[in-house]
């Protein structure tokens, strides 16, 4: 029996490691990318009395007072957008700890946003991290219509750092984790996709209405502060102002865009594992807003 043991786990534990994480995507866009001082690239936007930079370690935390938040010093047009995150375990539930791009500033009322949210959560259910894209300010003009796609992750976040990304140039939008793509949208008409230029922020802030499960969990402030920690900068892109000729970023080995066919097999893997909703797929919604579904 011991030497059966033994065989079952010289045979299975290869297979049950690979289960844990996503196959080889092949291709690893940060690797392409220095990384970038938070001074150099970044400002602080608000609370900065809730910010403190270490050796480029960035941390930030939300209490009863107020949360923190950083934007880009300048505007991108397109780009390859990242930072290593770590979040804080435990009950966080009714916070947002987020990287993302926006022009709300520029265009009140009429801006573009492309989004990577984690979402807090209560001790013992996983955060979610919910991917967002939407333009011009609310959809159609007179509703919020988000294009909200959520995932679990293979991995703690609150264990350790890991990479995000967000890669946004003419033709598509590629969320990335660990370089693993979990997400592209497509450009499918001017109509549906971001195309003003944006900056690159960062921020931790109270959305109880809504956060987690719905806004069914709130911020309990008895177990602030709540902390976001960020390092690993990474921003290579086309300047707002940048002439046509700029050559965008581009997330695969293919010049043309797209993922490679090994890119698809990870993403597809995240997918049928990790994907916990498409608002694609939600028939709750009206897709009228939503044509690219």
């Amino acid at each position: 029996m011991a030497l059966l043991c033994f065989f079952l786990v010289i045979f299975l534990y290869p297979f049950s490691s690979f289960a844990q994480g996503p196959p080889s995507p092949g291709y690893y866009p940060s690797s392409r990318v220095p990384s970038i001082g938070f001074n150099q690239a970044f400002r602080t936007l608000w609370g900065s009395q809730h910010q403190t930079l270490d050796q480029n370690a960035l941390t930030i935390w939300l209490d009863k007072s107020s949360g923190s938040g950083f934007k880009s010093i300048n505007s991108y047009k397109s780009g390859y957008f990242s930072a290593a995150m770590k979040l804080q375990p435990g009950y966080t539930a009714g916070t947002i700890t987020c990287f993302y791009l926006s022009n709300n500033e520029a265009y009140p009322g009429d801006h573009d946003e492309i989004d990577l949210e984690f979402l807090g959560t209560t001790p013992g259910k996983p955060y979610t991290l919910q991917t967002n894209v939407w333009m011009k300010g609310s959809g159609d003009g007179s509703v919020i219509t988000g294009r909200e796609m959520k995932f679990h992750l293979w991995f703690d976040p609150t264990k350790d750092f890991h990479n995000y990304a967000i890669l946004w140039n003419p033709t598509e939008i590629i969320f990335f984790v660990d370089d693993v793509p979990i997400r592209r949208y497509a450009r499918k008409s001017d109509e549906t996709f971001p195309l003003k230029p944006m900056w690159a922020y960062g921020s931790i802030w109270d959305a109880s209405s809504w956060a987690t499960e719905g806004g069914k969990y709130k911020a309990d402030y008895s177990y602030q502060p709540f902390v976001g920690k960020y390092n690993n900068f990474k921003i290579a892109g086309c300047g707002g102002n940048a002439p046509a000729s700029c050559p965008p970023a581009m997330g695969s080995p293919a010049r043309t865009g797209g993922l490679s066919r090994q890119q698809y097999a990870a993403m597809a893997w995240v997918h049928n594992n990790y994907k916990v909703y498409d608002y694609c797929r939600d028939s709750s919604r009206d897709h009228k807003h939503t044509p690219e579904c």
